[in-house]
C-alpha cells in the first residue's frame, strides 16, 4: 500500500490522547500519524472531567462525520484509517464515503443496519438513557471498571480512569440508533476492511464484531476478522497492545 498516512480515530468515553502509544508506534514504522479529537473532546482528560465543555452535549453523529471527513480532505493523500469502538463505526462510515484506502475497526460499534445484542444495550444504557435528554455523560469509576477496564483490578482501573476517561455526548452515543446517515451500504464494493475483536470485550462481544464483518457482502472486497483471546474493550490500551498494533501493521502492509 503506497499511502504512508494513518488517521487514528478515538471512540466514546475517551479522547485522542488514548492513541499516544499507537501514534509513536506507527511513526517509528515510517508512517505520518494523525490523531484528531472529536468536537468537544480536545485537551487533557483530567481537565475535561473537571470542566465539561458546554457544547459537548450538542455533538452528534453527523457533526463528527463532517469533522473527520473535512480533516481527511485536508491531508495530502488518502489515509489508512484505524478506529476504536465508536471510532470503528466512523471507519466504516468513512470507507462507505470513499475517504480512505483501507480501514481497521477495533472493537467497533455497528452501523444502524446491524442490530446490537441485549448485552451491549444493557452496558451502554447509562449513556443512551433517553430520560436524560441531550446532556453530557461522565461514567463512574465503577462503570468504567465493568465496561472498559475489566481486565484490571478495581485499584488499577481507578488509576486508569484518571488518565483515560473523558466526558461524552449522550446525543453522539444515541444518534447511530436513529440517524439514516448511520445506515451503510453493505453490498457495494469497498476498500479493504479489517475487524478486530477481544474475547473479553464487555461492550461489543467478539461474536457481535464477527457479525458486523459478515454483514459486508461484496465478494470482491477484502473483509478480514481477527479475535484476540482475553482482550477487553480497552484492547488498544491494555497490556499487550503492541501485539494488536503489530497485527494491524502486518495487515496494512499486505494490502
Amino acid at each position: 500500500m503506497k499511502t504512508k498516512t494513518i488517521v487514528l480515530i478515538h471512540g466514546l468515553f475517551v479522547n485522542n490522547t488514548s492513541w499516544k502509544e499507537w501514534k509513536t508506534y506507527f511513526e517509528t514504522k515510517g508512517y505520518t500519524v494523525h490523531t484528531p479529537a472529536n468536537p468537544g473532546h480536545d485537551g487533557n482528560t483530567s481537565d475535561l472531567k473537571k470542566n465539561i465543555p458546554s457544547h459537548l452535549k450538542d455533538v452528534g453523529f453527523d457533526e463528527v462525520v463532517a469533522h473527520l471527513s473535512g480533516f481527511i480532505d485536508s491531508l495530502p493523500e488518502k489515509p489508512i484509517i484505524i478506529g476504536h469502538s465508536f471510532g470503528g463505526l466512523m471507519v466504516q462510515k468513512l470507507i462507505d464515503m470513499g475517504k480512505a484506502v483501507a480501514g481497521v475497526s477495533i472493537d467497533g460499534a455497528p452501523p444502524k443496519n446491524v442490530m446490537a445484542p441485549f448485552s451491549t444495550v444493557k452496558i451502554v444504557w447509562p449513556v443512551v438513557n433517553f430520560f436524560k435528554g441531550n446532556t453530557a455523560f461522565l461514567g463512574s469509576k465503577e462503570w468504567y471498571h465493568k465496561a472498559f477496564f475489566n481486565n484490571y483490578s478495581k485499584e488499577e482501573s481507578d488509576k486508569l480512569y484518571e488518565t483515560v476517561a473523558a466526558p461524552e455526548s449522550r446525543k453522539l452515543a444515541r444518534d447511530p440508533l436513529f440517524k439514516s446517515s448511520a445506515k451503510l451500504d453493505l453490498n457495494k464494493p469497498h476498500e479493504p476492511l479489517l475487524f478486530i475483536a477481544g474475547s473479553n470485550d464487555h461492550i461489543f462481544p467478539a461474536k457481535f464484531s464477527k457479525k458486523i464483518a459478515d454483514a459486508y457482502k461484496d465478494k470482491n472486497s477484502v473483509v478480514d476478522f481477527k479475535e484476540f483471546e482475553g482482550r477487553s474493550h480497552f484492547i488498544a490500551g491494555e497490556k499487550g497492545w503492541e501485539e494488536v498494533a503489530g497485527y494491524v501493521l502486518n495487515w496494512i502492509e499486505k494490502q
